[in-house]
């Protein structure tokens, strides 16, 4: 049976597979409502799962498998038919899926940027020397050890509901989420200043929903195609090339970030020490690209920052994360 047969023919059921996490659960959810829009008479499922990331939390998640972690089991569930599709935040999915696995669509894009949360403070400017800082991404840290080297960035563990818990106890002054995550579970109020790209440059697909599938099924791929957003997807591809050129991971502060200009895309991208005192940036701009060309834009902006030295910082990152002791709090996927 071709694709488009599969597009005529509505599916009788499908089921998601999710990790169980508020955030998680509500982006699956949010997929559930839009495949039950297309397709009325399906009865679409929702599959918890814990995941091996979840259960980890003393241990950085590049000593026990990196972003791989928090989608193993979603896959094996995908793998062995329990489940035909997995929702996952695209700045949590490693930039090589494993062989069987593709993505079929993905998601307009929320919101990309960092967002700055904090109970008695405007914004990081307004933040008095030696106030407590927390992130669980060595990406918002670095950025934020450039500009405010006075401030104390510290490890911010657990998920979004712990870690505005551990905020509203006073452990931290102010914190750096996504704000996209914040949004979508309805607490929009607790962002007090959004960061601007040029200051706090998004991850990889920061803001992104992507559907993973097997790459046997054409008749899951054609049933998710109404799902699926051109820009976004032309946007994210070019981000995770820079991200994939640059072996990007979790001890790596890597960010790139694209956006569409006047029917060009621009994509940035920045390397960092984790103190920031050193920071590379580059960035391209390609006019109406295709899949190819937001490739390419990508091995460009990755080509730039390699001159400049990203490599080397790269390589002295990794090799210093598989020395390092194992208990360190783990970067996690960042909301």
């Amino acid at each position: 049976m071709n694709s488009e047969t599969h597009s005529t023919t509505p599916p009788a059921s499908i089921t998601i597979a999710s990790r169980e996490s508020r955030l998680a659960m509500w982006q699956a959810e949010h997929v559930r409502c839009a495949l039950h829009k297309l397709y009325p008479s399906c009865d679409v499922k929702i599959l918890g799962m814990t995941t091996r990331g979840d259960q980890i939390l003393d241990r950085t998640l590049s000593k026990v498998g990196g972003k791989g972690l928090f989608v193993k089991e979603l896959e094996a569930a995908l793998a062995d038919g329990r489940a035909d599709l997995a929702v996952h935040s695209l700045k949590d999915v490693p930039m090589e899926l494993p062989e069987g696995f593709t993505l079929g669509a993905i998601l307009e894009r929320e919101d990309p940027r960092d967002a700055f949360v904090s109970p008695h403070f405007e914004s990081l400017a307004a933040l008095p020397a030696g106030s407590i800082v927390g992130t669980s991404s060595l990406r918002r840290e670095a950025m934020i050890r450039a500009r405010f080297p006075d401030l104390d960035v510290r490890p911010l563990r657990g998920n979004l509901d712990t870690r505005l818990a551990k905020l509203d106890r006073g452990e931290y002054a102010a914190i750096i989420l996504a704000a996209a995550g914040l949004k979508r579970l309805g607490l929009e109020a607790r962002i007090r200043a959004l960061l601007d790209p040029a200051d706090s440059l998004p991850a990889a697909g920061q803001g992104a929903l992507g559907i993973e599938i097997r790459a046997d099924r054409a008749d899951m791929a054609a049933w998710l195609a109404p799902l699926h957003d051109e820009q976004t997807a032309l946007a994210v591809e070019a981000e995770r090339a820079v991200s994939r050129a640059l072996g990007g991971s979790c001890e790596v502060p890597l960010a790139a970030h694209a956006v569409w200009r006047d029917g060009a895309l621009f994509l940035r991208g920045a390397v960092s020490m984790p103190d920031g005192r050193r920071v590379l940036r580059a960035e391209e701009t390609v006019r109406s690209p295709d899949l190819a060309g937001a490739l390419a834009l990508g091995q460009r902006v990755s080509a730039d920052l390699e001159a400049q030295g990203a490599i080397e910082i790269v390589n002295a990152l990794t090799t210093m994360s598989r020395t390092d002791g194992p208990n360190t709090a783990p970067s996690g996927p960042a909301s």
